[in-house]
């Protein structure tokens, strides 16, 4: 057989197996491709993935380019064209990864090994697995030349887990590439119920990063000889008033939507009563706290939190230091200003030799998106089409994400349940995993909603 026939037919096989290739197959093959790009931030080293991102997109034809100030950090955005009838939708998933302790992995973090029908790799359940569907679902309707009128926009940020310096820099300076009317994001599931109702959760709202560092001072000395300035003991009662105060209590019109929804099924009927008493001075710390004995995930939507994570003090054992230092994690309520949160734990921690400075910006604290918009109308469409016994509801994020940035430019921002929560979350933790079947059903779901928003 000679040569040209040869390259025939490898042509036609390579043709047929992208015809065959679903949204779902595709998603399958770019999340172990993603995970193996090492892009643990510190350092972030995102352009690998931005580069893998538009190899990807110039294979399919899909108009792409690498954005940003810093070469090993980039940012990505493709542009699927529609007929311009409607403005653009925004697909958002970032390409940095938290870092893993491989010690308490039981596999490599960053092979992407299958195993019992899961996909272990640091980046499985954050973000990762978003980016595959989202890149998946662009080249899906590219090779199928599925009309719409919306542009399809991918977005790639770098640094979402650090200092949000990806989505900064492309407000700035790109803001014409990514507009858009909407946005779909990262950080929502589909929560599972013993009844069998499943729980659509669509991110509206984020709780505001206020990290912060406390410092006590005092003054050295031998450890032989006990000190009342000892800064070490100064920073543990400062620690543990914050880890035993009560945070006020304040419900907003995303989480006041959530717990009355959510109130109404079998599973959560102990928290129906509980609603009102909420809203009463008199009840609400009370109350507050009956509900996080029943559920952590829901009370963490009601105050803001403040947890210990970093601790150093002295050199040397026998040695009292003259400094303590540590840094907490605050999660703020988008009611509250940083300023408030902080005079409200200077006063808790009640004591003069301990400062409190903060160690992040100010990201931007923002309205809910809207419960009535075309993309959170589709959402429901779609995903009682999916589930018809389905409970979708609106959900206050306890953590953040890039998604502030763009809300605060007028962009109404939602993280998309399409991924089921399969037990315990491991995002951020060790062995994080993806099961296959969730990851193909979930870009299934994505691309159902995407075409239901944007079709002529």
């Amino acid at each position: 057989m000679n040569r040209l026939v040869w390259a025939a037919l490898a042509y036609t096989a390579i043709a047929f197996g992208q015809m065959g290739e679903t949204a779902a197959d595709l998603a399958a093959r770019y999340l172990p491709d993603l995970i193996r790009l090492d892009t643990t931030n510190p350092p972030g080293n995102e352009t690998r993935v931005a580069r893998y991102l538009k190899q990807v997109a110039d294979r399919e034809g899909i108009p792409a380019e690498l954005l940003g100030d810093d070469p090993e950090r980039l940012n990505f955005v493709a542009r699927l064209r529609g007929t311009g009838k409607q403005r653009p939708l925004l697909l958002i998933a970032h390409s940095d990864v938290v870092p893993a302790d491989r010690s308490q992995w039981s596999v490599d973090p960053l092979a992407a090994i299958e195993k019992n029908g899961y996909i272990y790799g640091r980046g499985a359940e954050d973000d990762k697995q978003l980016l595959a569907a989202e890149l998946a679902v662009m080249v899906d309707l590219h090779r199928r030349k599925v009309v719409l009128d919306r542009d399809i926009i991918l977005l790639s940020e770098a640094d979402e887990e650090a200092g949000s310096l990806g989505a900064t820099w492309i407000v700035q300076h790109a803001w014409a590439k990514i507009d858009a009317e909407f946005a779909l994001n990262e950080y929502s599931y589909i929560l599972p119920t013993p009844s069998g109702v499943p729980v659509f959760q669509i991110q509206t709202a984020e709780k505001v990063p206020t990290r912060f560092k406390m410092t006590a001072r005092g003054t050295a000395g031998h450890g032989s000889l006990p000190r009342d300035d000892n800064p070490v003991e100064h920073l543990a009662r400062a620690i543990y008033r914050l880890s035993q105060a009560d945070q006020p209590v304040q419900l907003n019109a995303t989480t006041r939507a959530y717990l009355n929804a959510i109130g109404k099924l079998a599973d959560y009927a102990w928290l129906a009563p509980l609603v009102a008493k909420l809203d009463d001075p008199a009840t609400a710390s009370r109350t507050a706290d009956e509900i996080r004995k029943r559920d952590p995930e829901i009370h963490a939507m009601l105050r803001t939190t403040v947890s210990a994570t970093m601790l150093s003090a002295g050199t040397k054992i026998n040695v009292i230091p003259n400094a303590a230092e540590a840094q907490l994690d605050g999660r703020r309520l988008p009611t509250e200003t940083r300023e408030e949160v902080f005079d409200r734990f200077r006063k808790i921690i009640d004591d003069p030799a301990v400062t409190i400075e903060a160690t992040s910006s100010q990201q931007p604290s923002t309205e809910p998106s809207s419960l009535t918009s075309p993309l959170y109308l589709a959402m429901e469409r779609a995903f009682h089409r999916a589930a018809p016994n389905a409970l979708v509801a609106p959900f206050l994020m306890r953590g953040t994400t890039d998604g502030a940035y763009l809300r605060a430019k007028g962009m109404a921002v939602y993280g998309v349940p399409i991924f089921r929560k399969d037990g315990e979350l491991r995002l951020h933790g060790n062995d994080e995993r993806m099961s296959l079947d969730n990851l193909r059903s979930g870009t299934d779901l994505l691309l159902k909603i995407v075409v239901e928003v944007a079709k002529p």
